[in-house]
């Protein structure tokens, strides 16, 4: 089977959380159908720059902030492509449809326009999701204080919260949970349970975070709405998308206080992996509201953090 071609795709997304949809001319395969704006990369040229040129010639704007995201390789009957998808959060210009039949600014919970192209699920339930993925502290806070903590960061527009508390029992973790739950669920946001899909089913989370040695185990995705899973590797990774998963969580990137041993990727080594992933990452590890530029030039979705989403300051909103 010859290689895939590269395909350059821009997500671009309004400040409302709209993003562009363009519809396929008469003149090419699955004419009529719905996608995100690109085309092929060039020989000799670089994603970015095909990015680049590509959306100037259809759309008629200049690129001025665009992230690399997700790259998922789907198999059309008329070809292979590898679609390198960029979130463009920037751009000079209005959009025209140059080359399509038309477009549409749509919210990705609620698309309007049929048919899209079948590549392109994934991707829109991956825009779904928030920056900002916060991992539980109750153990070590206290549980009235994390509960107080929670209820303000909740309010302040958090929207993922994972609850991990390995200091807890079954029981103590699902009494925490139902009231996390009911609070989340009332300010709109979503919890997962660590490593537990039962317990999360039992009090009616919205899903499991897989540990990585479950990723190993496992042979087939939970039932649950939502799906994340720790990953260190490629190899943990490229089962995280064997699975599945809507996401993962990739690290430690710098150095943290519960796991003073770790093998550290850095940036560095958390570009490199995050580098071709066919699912939205978020870079853990050490990590600050202010690394989330860094994060995203590197690959990353967002950012997870425990002690760094719980701090006092913690009210400031990572932006989605």
């Amino acid at each position: 089977m010859n290689a895939p071609l590269d395909v350059a795709v821009a997500v671009l997304i309004r400040a409302d959380g709209r993003v562009l949809l363009a519809r396929r001319p008469k003149s090419k395969v699955y004419a009529g159908y719905w996608e995100f704006p690109g085309g092929k990369v060039e020989p000799g040229e670089s994603v970015r720059a095909a990015l680049e040129r590509e959306i100037r010639e259809e759309l008629g704007i200049d690129i001025a902030r665009a992230y690399p995201w997700v790259t998922r390789t789907f198999v059309y009957p008329h070809a292979s492509v590898k679609l390198h998808f960029h979130r463009v959060l920037s751009w000079a210009g209005e959009p025209q449809a140059h080359e399509h039949e038309g477009l549409a600014w749509e919210f990705p919970q609620s698309i309007s326009v049929t048919p899209l192209l079948p590549a392109n699920g994934p991707v829109l339930r991956g825009l779904q999701l928030p920056n900002e993925y916060a991992i539980s502290q109750a153990g070590s806070l206290g549980r009235g204080e994390f509960m107080a903590r929670l209820r303000r960061r909740l309010a302040s527009g958090l929207k993922l919260v994972q609850l991990r508390e390995p200091s807890f029992s079954r029981e103590e973790l699902a009494d925490l949970a139902r009231e996390a739950v009911s609070l989340a669920h009332s300010a709109g946001a979503r919890v997962l349970i660590n490593a537990d899909a039962a317990l999360a089913r039992l009090v009616g989370a919205d899903g499991v975070h897989l540990t990585s040695s479950q990723l190993a185990s496992l042979s087939a995705r939970p039932e649950l709405p939502l799906c994340g899973a720790s990953c260190h590797t490629a190899a943990e990774l490229r089962l995280a998308e064997a699975l599945g998963a809507d996401f993962a969580v990739l690290g430690p990137v710098s150095a943290t206080p519960t796991h003073p041993g770790a093998v550290l990727l850095g940036w560095e080594g958390f570009r490199r992996l995050a580098l071709d992933a066919a699912l939205p990452i978020f870079a853990l590890g050490g990590i600050k509201r202010s690394d989330l530029e860094t994060a995203w030039n590197c690959g990353a979705h967002g950012v997870a953090m425990l002690r760094g989403a719980w701090d006092q300051d913690s009210g400031s909103r990572i932006r989605d």
